[in-house]
């Protein structure tokens, strides 16, 4: 085909979040409460066998880390009685205390050590602190003798500026280091609760895009799909069962509500059952090639990641057309990519046109598709993955994307049963 240009939606802002930065910020503030309380953690670490390298300090910010990479995780889910229990018996080691909590706005969420039964003087301190976003600390005055508890320091957790909790710390005296250490914690679980709030806002906008695409999928498309097999019914009753099944598996994959990713195998299956039922409809006028390498199948994708563009290649190079219409679909293993192509002979696009859907300027429901795509591509792989588009006015289409065939995060949903 004639290419005359090639257009990315480089440069175009992603709707991403650089989540490295927050875990970054997070890190050093977790090193810092380590570094509080580095003598304790000094110690322990000389204390070992000897078969440990490095200094007291570095084996102390080895184990400062290490504690952060444990507790960060159930911290990522939420704030949740699971996530709280999780988190402080990783975290209390850090502080040499006695006991160590968490709390929401209203509860003690979690206690790991001794002296529970002071969980009401606890709370009166986190009631001051969701009024103050201050830290507080207070004495114990405990007549138990086998109670280590007399002192404690209550940080606020905060996310986006609202204070969502706190942090409990109790002990047997008050350390400057301690109260430094507390509140550096408290800051450091506040930025793994912003980032869970982050991950889940991200979920919900990737889930109000796959909506986005479900509705476009074309009311006409139904319609003339039920159409067809209609016309099947008294001249072919076979023919009209075989796509009445194939309309039925399209449109349960379509509308699943299960899953961001899937494999290419899912997506390719569902791209040919909407052929088929293009197909049943325009005979041949339609002319269809896949050439999928059977290395890549297995690869996860987001969900209606490749459909889209499918059905947009079908609406521009069939239903906009009277000619024969040739679409290719092709997926190549390269390497630590799977490099997939799909290609169209149809009425093509002005580049500028194209330039204006990618930056979603054409019209709140023009583009929805090609734009859909392309963002949610670069939201999980990065900008240098996202849909690369050779087109001109007369010339057809050819959208290539590059998708990693592993990356953290992206595991497809279980296969589908029929």
């Amino acid at each position: 085909m004639s290419k005359l240009a090639a257009i990315t939606a480089a440069g175009v802002p992603p709707l991403t979040v650089d989540l490295a930065v927050g875990l970054g910020v997070g890190g050093a503030l977790l090193f810092a409460a380590g570094l509080a309380a580095g003598g304790l953690l000094a110690r322990r670490a000389a204390a070992k066998d000897g078969t440990d390298r490095g200094t007291p300090v570095e084996r102390a910010t080895f184990h400062t880390l290490h504690t952060a990479s444990l507790a960060a995780p159930p911290l990522r889910a939420g704030l949740t009685e699971d996530t709280a229990r999780k988190a402080v018996r990783r975290l209390r080691p850090l502080f040499g205390t006695a006991a160590l909590g968490l709390t929401d706005e209203d509860t003690l969420l979690a206690w790991a050590g001794p002296g529970r039964h002071h969980e009401d003087t606890a709370l009166d301190r986190v009631r001051q602190v969701l009024d103050t976003g201050r830290t507080q600390t207070f004495a114990v005055d405990c007549r138990s003798a086998d109670c280590p508890v007399r002192w404690g320091a209550v940080a606020p957790l905060t996310v986006d500026g609202r204070v969502l909790g706190a942090l409990v710390v109790a002990g047997a005296g008050e350390p400057a280091s301690a109260v430094r250490a507390t509140e550096e914690v408290a800051h450091w679980i506040s930025v793994q609760l912003e980032l869970a709030e982050l991950d889940r806002t991200r979920t919900g906008l990737i889930e109000a895009e796959i909506r986005a695409l479900r509705a476009q999928i074309s009311p006409h498309f139904i319609y003339n799909s039920l159409a067809t097999i209609a016309s099947f019914v008294r001249t072919d009753p076979e023919r009209a069962r075989e796509l009445l099944l194939e309309f039925a598996d399209f449109t349960r994959y379509s509308f699943r509500r299960h899953g961001e990713f899937t494999t290419l195998a899912e997506e390719l299956r569902s791209i040919e059952q909407f052929l088929e039922l293009v197909r049943a409809r325009f005979g041949q006028r339609l002319e269809v090639t896949l050439q999928i390498a059977p290395e890549v199948l297995p690869v996860a994708v987001p969900f209606l990641c490749l459909q889209p563009l499918v059905e947009n290649a079908v609406k521009h190079g069939l239903e906009e057309s009277v000619e024969r219409s040739r679409i290719t679909i092709t997926a190549q293993d390269e390497g630590a990519l799977a490099r997939i192509v799909i290609e169209d002979n149809g009425v093509g696009m002005e580049p500028d046109r194209l330039r204006t859907i990618l930056r979603g300027e054409a019209g709140p429901s023009t583009g929805i598709g090609l734009r859909n795509v392309d963002e949610r591509l670069r939201q999980v792989y990065g900008d240098e993955h996202g849909l690369v588009i050779e087109t001109a006015a007369g010339a057809g289409m050819k959208i290539t994307t590059r998708i990693p065939k592993y990356r953290t995060g992206v595991h497809s949903a279980p296969p589908r049963t029929v």
